[in-house]
């Protein structure tokens, strides 16, 4: 794989450069979510029913990503932004800091920030590194009183920035995806605006994604193996 001087990369990651971090995928028998149900911690209407657990998970979630740390994936993209200076965008389903923390910079996350959290009306994301564990100490908003809750896109919410994800797609000339299943959209369906657009497609991932058919190239093997390759 080879990039010219001319080309614009954009770069879709998912959770399996995450999970070469240690950090598990909510599919499979292993994933995240194994032993408690999505609907009870990942949508608007588990938050309603029980914010007490939702905070739980989240909070054990942030105690996780803490203790990973970056691999070479995540350092071979930051190395690739920096040999690619204004053509080079990053977008990512994952919702842990490890790209941050790996140096990358122009970054978008689609799903939202596991380190961030929001007040219900107010809408505005702080930083935000507590463990919320004690249902009755659950925190409020400074400013109005309501609810705070995680900075997640739970399943059936609209990922963040849609519009700004496509303009920056629509400059592309290369859309690269690393580690992930194809299954969920509109992550999925990128490939296939991709397509429309007659932007190279390329997939790198240990296994082929739901959605093969749709990419020019694609390279079998694990985001740790092949990213530092392309440097």
């Amino acid at each position: 794989m080879r990039f010219t001087e001319q080309d614009r990369l954009f770069v879709l990651t998912g959770a399996g450069v995450s999970a070469e971090s240690g950090l598990a995928t909510f599919r499979g028998s292993g994933g995240l979510w194994n032993g408690q149900r999505v609907e009870d911690v990942a949508t608007p209407e588990a938050w309603e029913a029980n914010p007490a657990l939702v905070w739980r998970f989240y909070s054990q979630r942030r105690r996780d990503a803490a203790a990973a740390e970056p691999n070479a994936a995540h350092i071979a993209l930051a190395e690739l932004e920096r040999q690619m200076p204004g053509c080079f965008y990053l977008c990512t389903q994952n919702v842990d800091d490890l790209h941050e923390r790996a140096g990358s910079i122009n970054l978008h996350h689609m799903h939202g920030q596991l380190f961030e959290s929001r007040c219900e009306r107010c809408d505005e994301p702080f930083t935000d590194h507590s463990f919320h564990e004690d249902a009755e100490q659950l925190p409020r908003c400074n400013e109005c009183g309501s609810a705070i809750r995680p900075h997640i896109v739970w399943f059936g919410e609209v990922p963040l920035d849609l519009d700004g994800i496509y303009r920056e797609l629509a400059r592309a000339t290369v859309l690269l995806v690393v580690g992930t299943s194809g299954s969920v959209y509109p992550a999925a369906g990128l490939v296939h605006i991709a397509n429309r657009q007659r932007i190279r497609t390329i997939y790198i991932g240990p296994e082929e994604p739901l959605n093969a058919e749709a990419f020019s190239e694609i390279l079998l093997g694990s985001a740790t193996e092949v990213l530092p390759t392309l440097l």
